[in-house]
């Protein structure tokens, strides 16, 4: 019989990867999170104008838990956590796949500030696990992962990397272009790196900055050049949030992309969810960071080429 080098290589990546798991589940059973199972097939995910959902024989494959784990903070669950597989059409390259593991965990009472801290809190539990109590090399550079981490408002990273503010990347359409482009490469590379305040076009489910209506109360974390999270602090408000989905849809209506029938369940729940946050961490980033590999083929048993 002929062994598979491909998979044989993978060993280490891979036992790193479940130690990684199993660090994961334990810190949020010490503090008291419920781990909960939503449905993979939905009637229709959140409508956002980029992600694109795969149908299931006339459902979706969903994009995120985040409408189930959401009527379930409505509903009374204080401290959720979900480990769950994760589907999105058109995504392929050396840090997407159109079939991924997410990790998605809310709470109630907190805001996107205290959540950075329990992001914080988790991602050194899982790596004092795995050995590192210090630095973590990735990709031939030194993370520091010493507290506090940095953090960086949206329009300073722009005023800093881009060769354009952010009024005039949202202006010109080029905001996601200049992200990546210019952005992302620099940050996160010596120390993580919460980046925060978006603007509030940019954060469909996130609520507004009281004091800066202009933003959003979201953030992402980077590491080693990396977006490894995507976190709000939670819109409970349901006119505004239907009003959102509207606008999303038309935006995807207006490109050519396919449309999806709007949340009504999630959306009668809504005004019943306590003031929260969310955030949703790419589990297989995250494996690539410690398992110190470039591709995230390298960190997952199978890729899509390989069935």
């Amino acid at each position: 019989m002929e062994t598979d080098w491909r998979l044989t290589k993978k060993r280490a990546a891979l036992q790193i990867r479940a130690v990684m798991i199993r660090a994961i589940r334990r810190f949020f059973t010490d503090r008291d999170y419920l781990e909960v199972e939503t449905p993979t097939r939905i009637p229709g995910p959140a409508p956002e104008a980029h992600i694109d959902a795969i149908s299931s024989d006339g459902w979706y494959l969903h994009t995120s838990p985040e409408l189930c784990m959401k009527r379930l903070l409505a509903a009374g669950y204080p401290r959720i956590f979900q480990i769950t597989r994760c589907f999105r059409g058109a995504e392929r390259g050396s840090r997407h796949m159109p079939e991924f593991t997410l990790l998605e965990w809310y709470e109630s009472g907190i805001d996107y500030i205290r959540m950075m801290e329990v992001c914080e809190d988790l991602i050194l539990s899982v790596a004092h696990d795995l050995g590192h109590e210090g630095n973590i090399t990735y990709r031939g550079r030194q993370i520091a992962m010493h507290r506090p981490w940095e953090r960086i408002c949206v329009s300073e990273a722009f005023r800093h990397y881009s060769p354009i503010s952010m009024e005039e990347a949202l202006e010109q359409g080029r905001f996601d272009e200049i992200m990546v482009g210019e952005i992302e490469p620099r940050i996160g590379t010596e120390g993580p790196v919460f980046l925060y305040d978006y603007p509030a076009a940019l954060g469909a489910l996130a609520r507004v900055k009281q004091a800066d209506p202009r933003v959003a109360e979201r953030f992402e974390l980077y590491m080693g050049g990396l977006e490894l999270a995507n976190a709000f602090s939670e819109l409970t408000d349901a006119q505004e949030q239907r009003t959102r989905f509207e606008e999303e849809l038309k935006s995807r209506r207006a490109s050519g992309r396919a449309t999806y029938p709007m949340p009504e369940k999630f959306l009668a729940a809504l005004s019943a969810m306590p003031e929260s946050s969310g955030i949703a961490l790419g589990v297989d980033r995250l494996a690539m960071i410690f398992a110190n590999r470039e591709s995230i083929d390298d960190v997952v048993a199978f890729t899509p080429e390989d069935l």
